[in-house]
């Protein structure tokens, strides 16, 4: 499980309290989550051990991302734009490729593409907007055959987190806006809510 959006050590630490395996900082300005690389690097010092910290870019120059990179030393890459694998690769860290998943979208196609990401995270396609939307999409879009593990986001919450993964059985689930009491503010809460539902899948 992987709580994204992070902007504050104590969200952290309840995510990780909570069993969360993974935490996201969001370094993509227009965002309301966006965090300054200097603070995302105090939060990542903060965490216990066997918790990655993930770095998520959209459609940064590379200079951004090492700069970015330098100050906050995330474990893993995460980019929601249209990058090319080529840049995806480029920067000496293990990736995952963000989809933003609507009818017509070839996630085969992708899985070709990006076939040295360690996931596909798929999200909701809105419009205009790179995630943390709060809308989920069709899961029977995805095919049964996709050869990367998939994350799967997009509008989940503790009410729904436990029919998405019977559904889909990704190899893990991404929360934003589902666990916030405010746009970057976390709720533990709904945090612990959130992970019990994970664990009622029992898949």
């Amino acid at each position: 499980m992987k709580i994204c959006g992070i902007t504050r050590i104590e969200d952290a630490l309840a995510a990780a309290r909570c069993g969360a395996h993974a935490i996201g900082l969001v370094f993509y300005r227009p965002s309301p989550r966006y965090v300054a690389p200097g603070r995302a690097g105090d939060i990542i010092r903060a965490l216990p051990p066997f918790v990655t910290a993930v770095g998520l870019f959209v459609d940064a120059p590379a200079q951004e991302v090492r700069e970015v990179l330098a100050q906050a030393p995330v474990s893993l890459l995460q980019f929601h734009g249209a990058e090319a694998r080529a840049f995806c690769r480029r920067f000496g860290l293990p990736y995952m490729k963000a989809v933003r998943v609507r009818a017509g979208v070839d996630l085969l196609q992708y899985a070709h593409d990006y076939h040295d990401a360690k996931a596909l995270l798929l999200d909701a396609f809105i419009d205009g907007a790179h995630g943390g939307t709060g809308e989920t999409f069709d899961w029977n879009l995805i095919p049964g055959t996709l050869p990367l593990p998939i994350v799967l986001s997009g509008g989940l919450t503790a009410d729904n987190v436990t029919e998405a993964i019977r559904a889909v059985h990704p190899w893990a689930v991404d929360v934003s806006s589902g666990v916030e009491a405010a746009k970057g503010i976390k709720d533990a809460a709904k945090i612990a809510a959130f992970m019990s539902g994970v664990r009622n899948a029992d898949v």
